[in-house]
């Protein structure tokens, strides 16, 4: 994957995206335009299967349809931002709503490649802004028994 510092402002780096879709053909089609692209996809087509398949850090896009058989696409945008910021891009038939959901893209079915490539684009900017707000992760090595207080001393 190319890095963000690599990427031009105006272009969209090669992401990784996770596509979850019921309808087969969809999915299919969903998958074979995020490669033309010339991004990384994976599908899947329920939410419950996407919980089991989301790794922390493996995916940079989550596309996904709101009309999911058991949990719709909204409960598992849910339950992933809990776990992680993720940018979610909502591949839909159903109407945008009035107030926009935080951190997402809306795309109306059917798309074409130039809407899909700007749902993409507007996706990556949004993983920029969340990367440069998240909290810079610095290990804290243990304490030696020397460096300990006391009180913690076994």
């Amino acid at each position: 994957m190319t890095s963000d510092a690599a990427c031009p402002t105006n272009a969209c780096c090669s992401l990784r995206v996770l596509v979850v879709e019921d309808d087969p053909e969809v999915l299919e089609a969903s998958l074979e335009a995020l490669e033309l692209l010339g991004h990384w996809a994976t599908g899947v087509r329920s939410a419950e299967g996407a919980l089991d398949r989301f790794l922390e850090g493996a995916f940079d896009v989550l596309m996904a349809d709101i009309g999911l058989p058991a949990l719709s696409g909204l409960e598992l945008a849910d339950k992933l931002q809990a776990r992680c910021a993720l940018p979610i891009i909502f591949a839909t038939a159903s109407q945008e709503p009035d107030r926009p959901i935080a951190g997402s893209v809306w795309l109306c079915k059917p798309f074409g490649l130039d809407q899909l490539a700007e749902a993409l684009r507007q996706a990556a900017q949004r993983r920029t802004a969340i990367s440069a707000l998240a909290p810079m992760q610095v290990p804290v090595p243990p304490l030696t028994q020397e460096a300990q207080p006391t009180w913690q001393r076994a």
